[in-house]
């Protein structure tokens, strides 16, 4: 007898479901608004999550790619790229970094970091290298990145995860410390970010970032730091490490570098320039012409828009705003933020905030189930605070 062929589940989309998708559909943008299909307008305080640096339609980009679109779009990393060695000074140069390898998200950004760090390792004689995370912490959903997050929800069903990280609480330097001399001798790095983002928009101690470079310095390992979400002007500097004036071995970035167009970069400095050699790390996509061109029209933007300094200002406005709006609210427990990176925490789930938003015009995020997430693009202007922190006040108090 014949053994029945196996029958494909029915599903409801070609699309697999691995996003818990609202029902509104945009098709257009401008300035810090989105429209969606109906003609309704919105206030985007998401901005693609903290992509959309330059917000949308944005004159100067979209004249860049499309001269570049009729130019030349990919071709091989095996050649000389002129727009990917122009763009990649252009971060060192803003960074204070060294070195460059382009890639096509944040994700990727993680890997290429997770590699160059184990790859220095080697290159002491480290056989068993570990890498030191936090708790709280996200670094991406590819296995590596996986690995290096903190959220069991993420991690289940996909093991077994990378080996080699050890994770401590974020923002404490002491058992950071305990860490680096539990594992002594297989320490490669430490990976941190400077804001966490996903995790809640966790704002460390001022002085956290210098001392866990000392902390490295001493015990000869690697500063990693995952600026993916906080770098690129969102915190009030090109990178929120400056504000500490430190500089790290690694940095990892994206989100913003291409306001929409993918494009990431893990940038070396110090002891890690250098490690990686022909063979030891690529990407098809990395660093085209396209993306090159889309990263060097959203620096220019920065360099020569006074958008940084925006992101400070419009940053301080909205925390202070929000600090008065909702002063000795029952439901508020903290109000928190860097730059145009802010949180308000309540102090009961907020999940059901996103569709009331919504429906007054406004397109936010709420993440770890109570912290409302404000990352609108570095446009914004004091109008547009204005309504962001009503609205968000209305919403926060009914």
């Amino acid at each position: 007898m014949t053994a029945a062929s196996p029958v494909a589940p029915t599903v409801p989309s070609p699309l697999m479901a691995t996003y818990g998708r609202q029902s509104v559909a945009f098709v257009r943008g401008e300035g810090c608004y989105l429209i969606d299909s109906e003609g309704k307008r919105y206030f985007d305080a998401l901005a693609g999550v903290a992509v959309n640096a330059l917000g949308h339609s944005h004159a100067g980009f979209i004249a860049a790619i499309r001269e570049q679109v009729g130019t030349l779009v990919h071709t091989s990393n095996y050649f000389e790229l002129p727009l990917q060695t122009a763009l990649a000074a252009e971060l060192c140069q803003r960074s204070g970094m060294q070195q460059a390898f382009f890639c096509n998200s944040g994700t990727e950004s993680i890997e290429a970091a997770i590699k160059l760090a184990r790859k220095w390792g080697s290159q002491k004689g480290i056989t068993t290298p570990v890498i030191i995370v936090t708790e709280g912490a996200f670094h991406g959903r590819t296995l590596g990145a996986l690995s290096a997050t903190y959220n069991a929800a993420y991690q289940a069903g996909f093991g077994p995860l990378l080996q080699g990280f050890v994770r401590v609480p974020y923002d404490d330097v002491a058992a950071m410390e305990a860490a680096i001399a539990a594992n002594a001798g297989n320490v490669v790095g430490v990976l941190v970010e400077p804001v966490q983002g996903e995790g809640g928009v966790h704002v460390p101690a001022a002085d956290y970032l210098n001392k866990l470079r000392t902390l490295c310095d001493v015990h000869d390992v690697l500063l990693m730091l995952d600026e993916v979400q906080t770098g690129n002007g969102r915190c009030g500097r090109y990178f929120a490490y400056q504000l500490n004036g430190i500089l790290p071995d690694i940095l990892s970035t994206a989100k913003g570098v291409g306001n929409g167009y993918p494009i990431g970069a893990v940038l070396a400095a110090g002891k890690a320039a250098g490690t990686f050699q022909p063979g030891h790390h690529g990407s098809t996509f990395g660093g085209s012409p396209l993306a090159c061109r889309a990263g060097l029209a959203v620096y220019d933007a920065l360099s020569n828009e006074d958008l940084i300094g925006n992101a400070e200002r419009m940053g301080n406005y909205l925390l202070q705003g929000f600090r008065t709006a909702l002063a000795g609210s029952d439901r508020v427990k903290d109000i928190r933020g860097r730059g145009l990176m802010i949180g308000i925490e309540l102090t009961a789930s907020g999940k059901h905030l996103v569709a009331r938003a919504r429906e007054l015009g406004l397109v936010l995020n709420v993440t770890a189930d109570t912290v409302i997430r404000l990352v609108p693009p570095l446009i914004i202007n004091k109008t547009e605070a204005d309504f962001l922190i009503a609205t968000v006040s209305k919403i926060v108090q009914e």
